[in-house]
């Protein structure tokens, strides 16, 4: 065979290998959550943008993009980084199909067939993403998520990059938040399917509100779709839905052990129900219930006798949901079961908590059954962040919290407003400049450090250059803002943890954690956040330095002549002013 042959076989069989491993990298990741999520989610403007570097023959530059943020929602100091799983998805199915071809093709007529014949062509091969593991706390201006690889091809995953991210982050940071308020030994429910902004925002919002620490959600597809576990009791409707108890057909209900049957539960009911209202330590707080709702909850019982939580301000809480409660509560406690608890819905939450708490350690000690008092009081009715931290103020007995509304559709804010930059291209620092400072890129590609002190706590985070050594353990580091040339410190840090790791392409790159250990993440990282810095109200701002040397190339490219364009005269002295300033620093 000629060495001619022998070298086509070669490469046939490197070609061969190549396939092979682009295969197996495509069959590790799943494909998106939602089939919606395909390259034609994104906007008109990056396939003309497309056309353009293809047409220039510049769509294989080299291209590093930044996806961050620049302000933590919701007026606080943190931010909880979602959404990494879902792009890494995206990228590992990236290919257009024949028939979204055809329909660019009839948007964009103009354009050359050849941009045609190379969108058929395209895929994620070339693009590496360094991101910080999806779960971690996170702050503005450091990078999330580094994107490299051919331009036209990067640009192309930017909106779908911004809108998987944008939303996944601020739900999930919104849910850490209720975490942190509520405390850890509350059980947090999420039941906010009804008031989401549609199927996909019902999914997301259960998915990344279990990633912020809420333990359980209504949602049933949610749960089947990521294992999170599925919470539920009933609806007013099913209360009011019953006039009394002759509507229960069936009447009979197996011991727990089964070593009995009791034939008539709604009269054992009623029985324990005449037990309380003649007690004479209870003092006859209760007269007649509703008969209606005492209907419900045994019918509810007999259904579920595992898993009894009764839904008891259907009509009046005191007088007639916790007695009838009560009663079916200790019928079931005859025959083996425990019932769950109760839920409170409206009214004084705080109050109605507190008196139903005592009345549930009343019957304890009446009836002497061990642990009636600790019934489940579960709380909902529109809660936020403000209502549970009024709640805690006011002293209540709520053990659980159901949120709704203002926790999947983040009230309080309505975005969070990532972005996506180019910051080098060809090797090239890029910068976008902007009258308005915080709108500033910060050029180059970076590594990412978070710097923690002796207490265990995060310091600050740190960014350098590529090829700057890293911060080390014991290290005396010059930092410094990025915009502000006061704020400056030296740092020894105790622990260095850098936050940049590659999850694409997947041969090298790190194993995407499952939900469960994003989860754990998100707990272990506001652990390690001081106090002060994650109050609701008035928090301790939070540090974003650079290292020195990087610093001094950030602000020269600034510089550029290139790149200042119509920059204000007033902004071009401030950063020539900020460039000295910090050369003579730098050389004390």
């Amino acid at each position: 065979m000629s060495m001619e042959s022998l070298g086509a076989v070669a490469n046939s069989n490197g070609q061969t290998r190549e396939a092979e491993e682009k295969s197996r990298r495509l069959l590790k990741h799943p494909k998106p959550t939602n089939p919606m999520v395909s390259p034609l989610l994104t906007d008109l403007y990056q396939f003309t943008m497309a056309y353009a570097y293809w047409k220039a023959g510049k769509h294989q530059d080299r291209a590093v993009f930044d996806l961050y943020f620049r302000k933590n929602p919701f007026g606080g100091e943190y931010t909880v980084f979602g959404g990494l799983e879902e792009c890494i998805c995206l990228i590992a199915n990236f290919r257009l199909k024949e028939d979204e071809i055809s329909f660019l093709h009839s948007i964009m007529p103009t354009c050359e067939d050849g941009f045609f014949d190379y969108l058929r062509a395209i895929d994620c091969s070339d693009v590496e993403v360094y991101s910080i593991s999806e779960g971690s706390t996170v702050f503005p201006k450091v990078p999330l998520m580094r994107v490299e690889g051919p331009v036209a091809v990067v640009q192309l995953l930017e909106t779908p990059f911004l809108n998987l991210v944008n939303y996944a982050s601020l739900v999930t940071t919104n849910a850490a938040r209720h975490r942190f308020v509520a405390g850890k030994a509350k059980s947090l429910l999420e039941f906010g399917l009804r008031r989401a902004q549609g199927p996909d925002g019902g999914i997301s919002a259960s998915r990344y509100c279990y990633m912020g620490g809420f333990d359980a959600t209504s949602n049933v597809a949610a749960g089947r779709l990521f294992g999170i576990p599925l919470c539920g009791t009933h609806s007013h409707a099913f209360v009011s839905s019953f006039m009394g108890v002759d509507e229960i057909l069936d009447k009979t209900l197996c011991s727990c052990d089964g070593s009995s049957i009791c034939k008539d539960f709604v009269s054992l009911v009623q029985s324990w129900l005449s037990k309380i209202q003649g007690s004479e330590s209870l003092h006859g707080a209760f007269g007649e219930t509703n008969q209606s709702e005492l209907a419900a909850f045994t019918s509810y019982a007999l259904a579920m006798p595992n898993n009894f939580l009764a839904l008891v301000d259907t009509y009046d809480v005191m007088k007639s949901g916790i007695p009838n409660f009560c009663a079916v509560a200790l019928a079931l406690n005859q025959l083996g079961y425990k019932a769950a608890g109760i839920r409170l819905d409206s009214g004084d939450l705080a109050y109605l908590s507190t008196v139903a708490r005592k009345f549930f350690h009343a019957i304890e000690k009446e009836f002497g059954i061990l642990g009636f008092g600790n019934m489940i009081i579960t709380a909902s009715n529109d809660l936020n962040e403000e209502t549970i931290d009024a709640l805690n103020k006011q002293g209540h007995e709520v053990d659980a919290f159901g949120i709704g509304t203002h926790l999947v559709t983040c009230y309080a804010q309505a975005a969070l407003g990532c972005v996506f930059k180019l910051v080098e291209i060809n090797g090239q620092p890029r910068i976008k400049l902007s009258e308005d400072v915080s709108k500033v890129s910060i050029p180059c590609k970076k590594r990412c450090y978070r710097l923690y002190g002796k207490e265990g706590y995060a310091l600050l985070d740190l960014m350098t250059g590529e090829n700057e050594p890293p911060p080390k353990v014991g290290e005396r580091i010059l930092c410094r803002h990025p915009f502000n040339e006061s704020k400056r410190a030296y740092v020894v840090p105790q622990r260095v943890e850098e936050l940049l790791k590659c999850f694409w392409p997947g041969n090298k790159g790190e194993e995407l954690p499952t939900l469960q250990t994003s989860r754990h993440q998100c707990m272990k990282h506001l652990d390690q956040m001081r106090r002060d810095h994650m109050r609701r109200l008035n928090p301790t701002p939070t540090r974003l330095v650079l290292v020195r040397n990087y610093t001094t190339s950030y602000i020269s490219c600034g510089l550029t002549k290139h790149q200042l364009g119509n920059w204000s005269k007033t902004h071009h002295i401030k950063l020539c002013f900020e460039l000295l300033f910090f050369s003579l620093l730098t050389c004390l």
